[in-house]
């Protein structure tokens, strides 16, 4: 080799040797760029959490039962000449509900369906397109109905005070829907009530203790679900007495009736027993007797209405602790105790078998309170 070409090759390692400090320069600040383009660069959003069901469900029945009360408001401003006195009652039951439905600190307009189906199951459903207000009494009478049908089917699925909730709801609903429908000479809803399930099942543990801090009539909620199914044992049997005693006191067309719901309390009273057995629930032993106040024996009527709605909180108790056909048997119960309340003209109220304090519930906002002609 010559000494022209060693000068030429140490020249050339001399300029690599000046070039690496440079790449490696070059190179350090691209990853510190791309590193910073990758942590600038926006997350992809994440896609919100799926409410639960009993949210849904709550969120449309407000929904709904808003819905309705515009309707009736509107029917109310229609017939301003000509009051009715039917519709003034389902405007105001609705409102009642609207505010038990209505969490607190919340604006009032709800994105959940108009049409108020929350779904029979957890899955989630698309808003339905808007439906348009019922324009008279009947149509209105008819779609409380349906919402009425709508919020029993929820309850079944919700949790245990949503549950109870939806059912004290869609009770008052039905059985405004028909007051409503009779009130306007229109036939009554097809919407049937609540059917109790066949009931079916054993114990499958040890029985257990009912405790006594809920008896029937002592407006104590039921912790437990053996203290509520041990009040609606113990309820039962001091109706089905009621019975027996307005009976003989009963006359005119009234008897029919009291002896069918007779029948129908010692069905009831029957089911209560076989819920126990099949929770390993021990079944409280029989009362050895019943005092009939003075008042009752006046006026049976009057008596068995009371009687009856006394019940209520009962069942709502049943309904919040309960699942499955022994929550069906309980919102059966309710509605039917509901039923027969007002059958002996006692008034069951907008939210049956609800013992919440009515008042300490949230305000329906202003623009709610005006609804759009």
């Amino acid at each position: 080799m010559t000494k022209w070409s060693v000068v030429k090759e140490d020249s050339r390692q001399k300029q690599w040797r000046e070039l690496v400090p440079r790449v490696a320069l070059l190179a350090c600040l691209a990853l510190v760029v791309a590193s910073l383009g990758l942590a600038w660069r926006p997350a992809h959003p994440m896609d919100p959490a799926e409410p639960p069901f009993s949210e849904q469900a709550r969120s449309a029945a407000l929904a709904e039962t808003l819905r309705l009360r515009t309707a009736g408001a509107a029917l109310e401003r229609a017939a301003a000449g000509a009051p009715q006195p039917a519709v003034a009652r389902t405007v105001s039951l609705l409102t009642s509900q609207s505010r038990a439905l209505l969490l607190p600190g919340q604006e009032g307009a709800e994105t959940a369906p108009p049409a108020g189906t929350a779904a029979q199951s957890a899955a989630p459903t698309e808003a339905p397109p808007a439906v348009p207000l019922p324009a008279s009494a009947a149509e209105l009478a008819a779609a409380l109905a349906a919402s009425a049908s709508q919020r029993l089917a929820d309850a079944n699925a919700a949790d245990g005070g949503m549950a109870r909730l939806l059912a004290a709801v869609g009770t008052a609903q039905l059985l405004q829907a028909s007051s409503l429908a009779a009130a306007a000479g229109a036939p009554a809803p097809a919407v049937a009530d609540p059917a109790a399930p066949q009931l079916s099942g054993a114990c499958q543990g040890v029985p257990a203790s009912p405790s006594s801090a809920a008896g029937p009539s002592a407006g104590t909620p039921a912790a437990t679900l053996p203290a509520a199914l041990a009040a609606a044992v113990a309820s039962e049997r001091e109706t089905v007495y009621g019975y027996q005693v307005a009976l003989t006191r009963l006359g005119g067309t009234a008897a029919g009736p009291a002896s069918a719901q007779l029948a129908r309390h010692e069905t009831l009273a029957a089911g209560a027993e076989a819920l126990s057995r099949m929770h390993c629930v021990a079944v409280p032993p029989r009362e050895a007797g019943y005092t009939s106040a003075p008042a009752f024996l006046a006026a049976p009527a009057a008596g068995l209405g009371a009687l009856e709605a006394s019940a209520l909180a009962v069942y709502g108790d049943l309904v919040a602790l309960s699942e499955g056909q022994t929550r069906q048997w309980a919102v059966a119960g309710l509605v039917g105790a509901a039923r027969s309340a007002a059958r002996w003209g006692t008034d069951a109220g907008a939210l049956p078998g609800l013992t919440a304090d009515q008042d300490a519930f949230p305000e329906l906002p202003a623009p709610a309170l005006a609804p759009a002609p």
